[in-house]
């Protein structure tokens, strides 16, 4: 796809959480605790309020065309701050220094006098129905020449459990929000500045880890086409992905409005109750709805199965708006028969509307005000087909695809919030922001003073253990035995199910600084860190594997081996070298060590093969 062509315009909000001792707002701690634990829970039905200048934010009224009953799932980690019963405390200082530091590694300006913001939410994410959120810098750079338009300091949202359940334990993270311009060009272009966004935030050091702590929200635009905010992108190889088919999104819905036009398309005013021509239908789901209520869409015959993206309809983008409403979905006539619907049920469907061949006509079933709420919904959405393409906010999907969540929102939602304080960022204090080492920086350092490969390098820099490395090598630990245990060793224990929460960095400094004196081999290491795991001290690990034999008691363990397993040696040849290296290994104990072992076996191999 030629991208300029088409005139794709975008950019991308990145949300990542910060690593700090206590959550934005109250002293409480920021660990994430498994649902199970929790030990107490309150209901919650939220509204939307008028802005200051009476307006309501659409994208909040959109959310109140459901009545919802919010569950809260609180802990003993969290506080009356996040159930909405007291006040604020005063912003987190460490958060905002952290964020201070972030916009110094981009170059940004800082606000002189930090406010905090309301920010309108009522999906239920929110006890108190909006997020506190403040503007800290303006400004940055970004490595295309592109530009950071700010960065923001704000609250987690509460995790949602399911629909209408939410977890208080993320509530309150401190959470920092960079926006660029509306500067890039490409798929790959989007991908690339949120791996540099997240790249500067992670040198840090000071930023959590792990799925779900950094998430990106794109913009996207074409040429006639409108901008769209794709929320809740994860995975960093999806970004790409994401744009590509947003594109064509847009592009497809460019091509069905230019057809409607041709076919001077419209949406009938009124819906029709064809709830009795459904009465002894075989389709469960209208047979025991109390309405089914039916909407002709004149001219959109083959248009509503239109494809726009894998796994995704014009029929598909109706549903969305109808579910708005709290029903399940919607039947089309581009797709029945189906779901139990006979073709002698939609031939007296078409006949009750008028409809012609090229008319669509859409099922909606329910309850009487759920029913009419969503076919007001498909209406509105149909209506949207005949100019293009719709402002909206979406989700993103598995695979990359998307759907609709609400209208994108405007001013309205924003107020100041009035129980906490402004913070003023003096000259000062701007002045004694440090600057983070890069984690590319840092990468090219470890390359030259350690000596160190550059792909390991980089993995290195990014380690979230890298202080072990450090410690490790300020204690004379080699750097590539270092390198290896943090990059390789720790993981594979991991992998086995050994608790890594019991291995401290002074235990593995101490087991790698026995490899390096001599006191045990390379690989008694896996054993030794599995000892400390299951309680020993790493001393008594080391002194557990007992003396390294001497040169004739090796010499002797080799031999033996070797003799014991002739016929495996004249069959593998030299390929029986890494087998026996186990073998002799685990006989001559864990301190020998293993490259002498090893050479001094390669040498009897060849003997014998001889």
């Amino acid at each position: 796809m030629d991208f300029e062509k088409v005139g794709l315009v975008a950019g991308i909000e990145i949300h990542q959480q910060l690593d700090t001792t206590t959550k934005l707002f109250c002293g409480c701690p920021t660990a994430v605790r498994p649902v199970e634990e929790h030990d107490g829970e309150f209901f919650r039905y939220l509204r939307a309020t008028a802005s200051e200048l009476g307006e309501i934010d659409r994208a909040a009224e959109e959310e109140m065309k459901q009545v919802r009953r919010f569950r809260y799932l609180a802990y003993d980690t969290t506080c009356l701050v996040e159930n909405d019963d007291e006040p604020p405390s005063p912003l987190n200082e460490e958060a905002l220094e952290v964020t201070l530091q972030a916009a110094k590694a981009f170059g940004m300006t800082p606000i002189e006098q930090v406010h905090v913001m309301r920010k309108l939410v009522i999906d239920g994410s929110n006890t108190s129905g909006f997020q506190r959120t403040a503007l800290v810098a303006v400004g940055g750079l970004l490595p295309n020449g592109g530009r950071i338009d700010s960065i923001c300091l704000e609250e987690e949202a509460a995790q949602r459990v399911e629909d209408a359940c939410f977890s208080l334990d993320r509530l309150g993270i401190p959470l920092v929000e960079i926006t660029t311009s509306p500067c890039l060009r490409t798929p790959d272009e989007v991908r690339e500045t949120a791996a540099h966004i997240g790249m500067v935030l992670r040198s840090t050091g000071r930023v959590k880890r792990g799925i779900g702590t950094i998430r990106q929200d794109l913009n996207v635009s074409i040429r006639e086409g409108a901008r769209v905010e794709i929320k809740g992108v994860q995975e960093l190889d999806l970004i790409a992905e994401v744009v590509r088919r947003e594109v064509a999104r847009q592009m497809e819905l460019l091509e069905i409005r230019a057809e409607l036009l041709a076919r001077e398309a419209r949406v009938e005013d009124e819906p029709v109750d064809v709830s009795g021509i459904f009465a002894k239908t075989a389709s469960s789901v209208l047979k025991r709805a109390p309405v089914v209520l039916a909407l002709c869409l004149r001219g959109f015959s083959g248009l509503v199965g239109r494809e726009l993206q894998p796994g995704r309809r014009l029929g598909s983008e109706l549903s969305d708006y109808a579910k708005k409403c709290g029903v399940g979905g919607i039947f089309h006539t581009d797709e029945l028969p189906a779901y139990g619907v006979t073709p002698a049920e939609v031939d007296v469907l078409r006949s009750a509307l008028g409809a012609a061949d090229r008319d669509c006509v859409v099922l909606v079933s329910g309850t009487r005000s759920k029913t009419e709420c969503a076919v007001r919904q498909v209406a509105r959405r149909a209506r949207c087909a005949l100019e293009g393409v719709p402002e909206e906010t979406r989700r993103m999907l598995e695979g990359g695809s998307s759907a609709y969540m609400r209208p994108l929102p405007g001013a309205a939602r924003m107020y100041p919030e009035t129980d906490v304080l402004p913070v003023s960022i003096t000259g000062e204090r701007w002045a004694a922001v440090g600057t983070p080492e890069l984690l590319t920086e840092r990468a090219r350092r470890f390359e030259r003073e350690y000596g160190l490969d550059a792909s390991v390098a980089r993995q290195l820099a990014d380690a979230e253990r890298l202080p072990l490395f450090l410690k490790a090598v300020g204690a004379g630990v080699g750097p590539s035995l270092a390198a290896r245990t943090v990059l390789a060793t720790l993981k594979e224990l991991s992998r086995d199910g050994v608790s890594l929460d019991r291995i401290s960095d002074d235990d593995v400094a101490g087991v790698l600084v026995a490899v390096e004196t001599g006191r045990a081999g390379k690989e008694a290491v896996p054993a030794l860190l599995r000892a400390v795991a299951e309680g020993s001290r790493a001393e008594e690990a080391v002194a557990a594997l007992g003396p390294a034999p001497g040169q004739e008691e090796l010499d002797a363990i080799v031999e033996r081996v070797i003799a014991e397993r002739a016929g495996f040696i004249a069959e593998r040849g030299m390929a029986a070298l890494g087998p026996l290296m186990g073998v002799v290994m685990a006989e001559a104990g864990g301190a020998a060590d293993g490259r002498a072992v090893s050479e001094l076996l390669r040498r009897a191999l060849k003997r014998a093969l001889e």
